[in-house]
């Protein structure tokens, strides 16, 4: 089956006739189905499929690795989105990892070592709130019983769903201590979140580094009252300390030439003629250096409990996930970019990824980039043309064909 028309396969799944975004999120009947789909395809290839506990699934092309010194080389990447996200953040690296393995065998080739194809599961953080959960779990960044106490918005524990999804029942065939060690590297393809491509008017890239990043809490407390009797002389509302603090977030990334979104609040009693008593707010941080994340972050929440003690409100701020920066393997960067021609331009990301979590556990990690013409990622406008997919299948083959002989 081409990459044509294994996209169109997906495309439909998950997708909302409204908006024409994506909602797949991990272990939902859209996501588990794009996790379907992908194991009938692989099965279909006579590739090797395990899984483990929590839904990771790699499908291997030869003997899975079972003793050191294997070198096995792994890609692919996640099936699961963003709310109302794009179709390919995700699953372009999954269908081309398959497309490029096609692409191998047609031209005869036998890899030297084992090939997996590789789908992480929660890679977004969409569901249960931390990114990267899957590949977490797989590398021992996170142990199971803090992973299976989180929980989604509607209270559903990351251990019930799991086992909500039939997994519980599955025989546990991948055990990622037993051969983490025995993985030479991991390939991530992925479409471009950004213009880097496009102001270069490069098809495919290759990653250099991936921007340190975090998720922190913001949790302001007012008291609640009512918005038609309270003087405004009289009011603590929280409401007023979280706008400021998105507007000193925004400021100080803009000065910093960082990153800083608060994308997501809840507002309680959440009525439209109270004053709010709560205000949570979770803002998404970014920057070049450990060093500028963490003043930043600093001086957002410093100035949000000086506007608190303004405003007679509190402010507490949790850092719920922070990824330090990864500087991916210049030989490895440099060998890919060799099997390209030496065309394909080396770019960072700003955007965080399962393989950057696999890089901190020490496996050599690599990225290609798919040029995105519209730039714009996590929403429905998201996009890739057929021709730079094509290019992005024959850049995997060729690393792939690279790293395996």
């Amino acid at each position: 089956m081409s990459f044509e028309e294994m996209w169109r396969d997906l495309a439909p799944v998950g997708r909302s006739a409204q908006s024409g975004g994506y909602f797949r999120q991990p272990f939902t009947a859209a996501e588990r189905e794009c996790h379907a789909w992908f194991v009938e395809q692989a099965t279909s290839r006579g590739l090797d499929v395990q899984t483990d506990r929590a839904g990771n699934t790699v499908a291997w092309w030869g003997t899975p690795p079972t003793h050191a010194g294997t070198g096995a080389v792994l890609t692919g990447s996640h099936l699961d989105s963003v709310l109302d996200g794009g179709g390919y953040d995700g699953p372009l690296g999954v269908v081309s990892a398959l497309a490029a393995v096609d692409a191998l065998r047609e031209r005869g080739f036998s890899p030297g070592r084992p090939i997996g194809v590789g789908v992480f599961v929660e890679e977004e953080g969409s569901r249960f709130g931390l990114a990267c959960l899957g590949s977490r779990l797989a590398t021992g960044a996170i142990g199971w019983e803090q992973a299976a106490a989180l929980c989604d918005p509607d209270g559903v524990r990351f251990d019930e769903a799991v086992a909500g999804a039939g997994l519980a029942s599955v025989p546990a065939g991948l055990r990622w201590d037993a051969i983490l060690d025995r993985i030479g590297c991991f390939v991530e393809l992925h479409v471009e979140q950004g213009r880097d491509l496009v102001d270069r008017d490069a098809a495919i890239g290759v990653a250099s580094r991936i921007w340190p990043h975090g998720r922190y809490r913001f949790d302001f407390a007012g008291e609640a009252n009512h918005a038609g009797t309270t003087r405004m002389e009289d009011r603590h509302d929280p409401m007023l300390t979280y706008a400021m603090t998105a507007l000193a977030a925004n400021k100080q990334a803009r000065l910093a030439g960082a990153r800083a979104t608060f994308g997501r609040i809840e507002v309680g009693p959440n009525g439209t003629n109270a004053v709010p008593s709560s205000v949570r707010a979770w803002l998404d941080a970014r920057a070049d250096s450990t060093e500028r994340l963490d003043a930043m972050v600093d001086t957002v929440g410093r100035m949000a409990s000086e506007r608190a003690r303004r405003d007679g409100t509190t402010v507490a701020v949790t850092a719920e996930s922070v990824s330090g920066a990864v500087e991916f393997p210049s030989d490895l960067a440099g060998s890919i970019v060799e099997a390209g021609g030496g065309r394909w331009p080396v770019i960072p990301t700003m955007a965080g990824h399962d393989a950057g979590i696999l890089a901190a556990a020490g496996v050599p990690t690599a990225m290609l980039f798919v040029r995105n013409p519209t730039g714009v990622s996590h929403s429905p406008a998201e996009h890739a043309e057929m021709a730079d997919c094509l290019a992005g299948v024959e850049a995997l083959a060729r690393t792939l064909e690279r790293l395996a002989s």
